[in-house]
């Protein structure tokens, strides 16, 4: 397998994931790109891969940053890295990603809604209280 040279275009040969992912704005830096394809939150074509593999138009990708995951299909290359509206471009999520994330996200939610909130901070007897009941293991 042949790879591009850092001067040709990005279009023929392909574009390494950890740039191709760092250029689609799913992470901030390409070092935390390689990290996460390293330590196996990416998979190109079903496959666990190094961050030099090169993506192509047409190749699948699964990403997982913490709850969320996307499944996307690579549309495009990135010469550079771009503003939003451009990285969108690159790729298009399948509509079961769609579907499942927005699932997350109502979970989520509700999560968020039904959970306890006290209604103040706990006072100087009620942190003893506390402190006394997580330091003897709930006795």
């Amino acid at each position: 397998m042949s790879q591009a040279s850092p001067g040709s275009p990005a279009g023929e040969e392909g574009m390494r994931l950890d740039k191709w992912l760092w250029a689609a704005r799913f992470f901030k830096s390409r070092s935390l790109a390689s990290e996460a394809v390293q330590g196996g939150k990416v998979h190109l074509n079903g496959q666990r891969v190094k961050p030099a593999r090169m993506v192509r138009p047409g190749d699948t990708l699964r990403i997982r940053r913490g709850e969320t995951e996307w499944t996307l299909e690579v549309l495009a290359l990135a010469t550079r890295r771009g503003p939003a509206p451009e990285a969108r471009a690159l790729y298009r999520e399948t509509a079961a990603s769609l579907e499942a994330r927005e699932r997350q996200r109502e979970a989520r939610r509700l999560r968020a809604a039904t959970a306890p909130h006290p209604g103040h901070r706990p006072d100087k007897r009620a942190r003893r209280h506390i402190v006394r009941f997580t330091r003897r293991g709930g006795s």
